[in-house]
């Protein structure tokens, strides 16, 4: 029988990683290089349960939690939201599998855009076609300007159209990349912005959440990333884009299917979505095919996971511990035999 030592001599501290931290430590080609090693392993749905969500009147509280398949840590991560208010915070825990100590709590709004960019990063390099990319990017704001450095870190990119309601906006999209890419321009219309592309970035919310992307716009060939339309009530792409998409690849499958307005209003027209889903996982690991031929439409459509959230947040843990940026925390919780 082996001895039990005392919990304060193996008890290990937890640190705190701020959202500054969070951003210095972001490195987009080793966040994406995690994910994809994640999304080929071996993972049960035991290890990603699906999401949680309280709700009050006019806010929520949701929950995600998942154990990397690293074998190092687990975490779950805590959204509270107030779309009444404007107001919203995140919070990620992260815990031993060995010793169940908590290890780290980091600010998790940076690594909700981080692991939702990097992940559409991962789908898009598995789908799209090996060439210089021509993007179309409809939105400007965080999540838009995520997907595309995403994507730069890891695929060349010939020309770049966003467009986004604000010309204001889609200027300093415009300067902030015009020193990576070569051709980069704001559009006038999102459909002028989707004409000639091989991807196409939705990151982007209407405010009477009437769709951005029309499926008449689409190409053969196009890759569409929409990241959105996460809830019942949310809106981005339109039912035609679903039916015209020869394949559907999701992150988490069941949620993407039946808790997104986008295929709620799908299945409302009787498009069959079933058929064409496949999750992220099986595309990566190459236990599903992709795009079964050039002129094929594939979407990739993501809630996000608590996957992405530990992996990310466990990557940033370790590299935070070696260059010292976080904070030991005076005190933890008290993990105890039981």
């Amino acid at each position: 029988m082996t001895a039990t030592l005392p919990r304060a001599a193996v008890q290990v501290p937890t640190v705190f990683i701020s959202d500054d931290a969070v951003m210095h430590l972001t490195d987009w080609p080793s966040a994406i290089a995690a994910l994809r090693q994640a999304y080929e392993s071996p993972v049960t749905p035991d290890m990603v349960p699906p999401r949680m969500m309280a709700r009050g009147q006019g806010f929520w509280l949701r929950s995600l939690c998942a154990v990397s398949p690293s074998g190092e840590t687990m975490g779950s991560k805590l959204i509270a939201a107030s779309p009444r208010a404007h107001r919203a915070s995140y919070l990620i825990s992260l815990f031993d599998q060995r010793t169940m100590d908590l290890v780290a709590l980091i600010d998790g709004n940076q690594i909700t855009g981080i692991r939702t960019a990097a992940t559409a990063a991962l789908a898009v390099d598995l789908l799209a076609p090996r060439k210089r990319l021509r993007v179309a990017v409809i939105g400007s704001g965080f999540e838009a300007q995520g997907q595309l450095a995403a994507l730069l870190s890891i695929r060349p990119v010939e020309r770049v159209r966003v467009y986004s309601p604000t010309p204001a906006s889609r200027a300093r999209f415009v300067d902030r990349f015009l020193a990576k890419v070569n051709d980069v321009q704001a559009a006038e219309s999102a459909r002028q912005a989707v004409e000639g592309a091989d991807v196409v970035l939705c990151a982007a919310r209407s405010r009477d959440e009437s769709p951005v992307l029309s499926g008449a716009w689409l190409e053969a060939g196009m890759t569409v990333v929409s990241i959105g339309s996460t809830l019942p009530e949310q809106r981005e792409i339109d039912a035609d884009a679903m039916a015209r998409a020869a394949i559907i690849v999701a992150d988490m499958p069941d949620e993407v299917a039946h808790d997104t307005g986008d295929a709620i209003a799908a299945r409302r027209a009787h498009i069959d979505i079933d058929s064409k889903l496949i999750s992220l996982a099986d595309l990566a690991s190459g236990r599903a095919a992709g795009r079964r031929s050039p002129d094929a439409i594939a979407l990739y459509k993501s809630v996000g996971s608590a996957l992405q959230d530990v992996v990310i947040a466990e990557a940033l843990w370790r590299k935070a511990r070696d260059e010292g940026h976080c904070t030991v925390l005076p005190q933890t919780i008290l993990t105890i035999d039981k």
